[in-house]
């Protein structure tokens, strides 16, 4: 299962920290067991149930929002030399599995995508980062994930949890 989900999602390759890729792909592959999810349904199932009949896939979002993170995060240090620095490792570990815990949240009745009876009540910032810090990522990691929705509104962010919300809401406002 490790080398479909590389193949599917290489950014994972590009942690440079091996534990931390390592938990990264663990927790990304442990929720799609324990939630039932195959890659045939992720590649099926839309990164968002707010946009009616969107075309974008969870695995699509994700690598948008870890590819658009990414290109923040490199202007950024570029930018400003010596007075901004941010943790590649980090940021790529939270912008892969910003979304982790959607697949917690949806259900799937039929053809279609709905909210479980989890996701009624938890959306998934909430569960992605309980069950992020279930699997012993770091704190900064189970902070971008549970910061990067409206959840996060009223945290004081870390600078690579900034970037990902920034991300994430560039690629959702840019399809809604």
């Amino acid at each position: 299962m490790t080398d479909e989900l590389l193949k599917s999602m290489p950014e994972f390759g590009s942690i440079g920290d091996a534990d931390l890729r390592e938990k990264t792909i663990t927790v990304w592959l442990e929720a799609m067991r324990e939630a039932g999810w195959t890659f045939g349904d992720l590649e099926k199932m839309p990164f968002t149930l707010l946009i009616s009949g969107t075309p974008v896939n969870l695995v699509a979002h994700t690598l948008a929002v870890t590819r658009t993170a990414r290109a923040i995060a490199d202007e950024l240090v570029k930018a400003y030399p010596g007075r901004l620095s941010v943790d590649r490792d980090i940021l790529l570990s939270g912008a892969l599995l910003h979304d982790v815990g959607k697949m917690f949240e949806y259900a799937r009745q039929g053809e279609r995508f709905v909210k479980s009876g989890s996701g009624e009540l938890l959306r998934h910032p909430v569960s992605g980062a309980a069950f992020a810090y279930k699997h012993g990522l770091p704190e900064g990691v189970v902070h971008i994930i549970a910061a990067h929705s409206k959840e996060g509104d009223g945290l004081r962010r870390t600078v690579e949890a900034v970037i990902v919300n920034h991300a994430d809401f560039v690629n959702f406002d840019a399809l809604k």
